[in-house]
């Protein structure tokens, strides 16, 4: 028998506060995210009261670090929590980042590196993911099928770029240390 799970319908039967969804994407998405109560209530398009409560419990409960900077109090990932990998894998999963990762190494060659940026390298679910693919002679038909194919499995837009380089900011969801090391030692 066939098992199909649909992450999205998981994690939000789990845990039922679209709001707190929101909040853990912002900051296990990427840990360098930080984010304000009233800063996220204006991002979110929520009241300051809802993203206070999920920010208390999330806090209460360990998932999430608060600190006094300049009169506001900020939050980030508690990154020694001891489900923190496990939560981070769940966010990515619940995105669909691993999917994406998964079918453009299926047939694209000799990639060097996955990297999100835009909205969701910021944490932010807007629905719209922008992914570039680094490497040197990839098969661009493929990824033009793609596109296509993973928006039906993840339920969100996906827009690709290639490059063979790429020097902006972005969160890397996939590396080949084998390729970047051998082209180093080919210059």
């Amino acid at each position: 028998m066939l098992l199909i799970i649909d992450l999205n319908k998981v994690l939000e039967n789990l845990i039922t506060s679209k709001t707190r969804i929101r909040i853990l994407v912002k900051f296990f998405i990427n840990t360098a995210n930080k984010g304000y109560l009233r800063g996220l209530a204006e991002e979110m398009n929520e009241s300051t009261n809802s993203i206070r409560k999920e920010l208390n419990n999330l806090q209460e409960a360990g998932y999430l670090q608060k600190e006094a900077v300049k009169n506001r109090i900020s939050y980030r990932a508690n990154t020694k929590h001891p489900l923190f990998e496990i939560l981070k894998k769940i966010i990515s999963q619940h995105i669909g980042l691993d999917a994406i990762v998964e079918m453009i190494l299926e047939r694209m060659g000799e990639v060097k590196k996955i990297i999100v940026i835009g909205d969701y390298a910021n944490g932010i679910d807007s629905g719209i993911i922008e992914v570039i693919v680094i490497g040197d002679e990839l098969n661009t038909e493929y990824i033009e099928q793609l596109s296509d194919k993973i928006e039906n499995e993840i339920k969100r837009k996906v827009q690709f770029f290639i490059a063979k380089s790429y020097e902006g900011k972005g969160l890397v969801i996939y590396e080949d240390f084998d390729l970047m090391r051998n082209e180093g030692v080919k210059k």
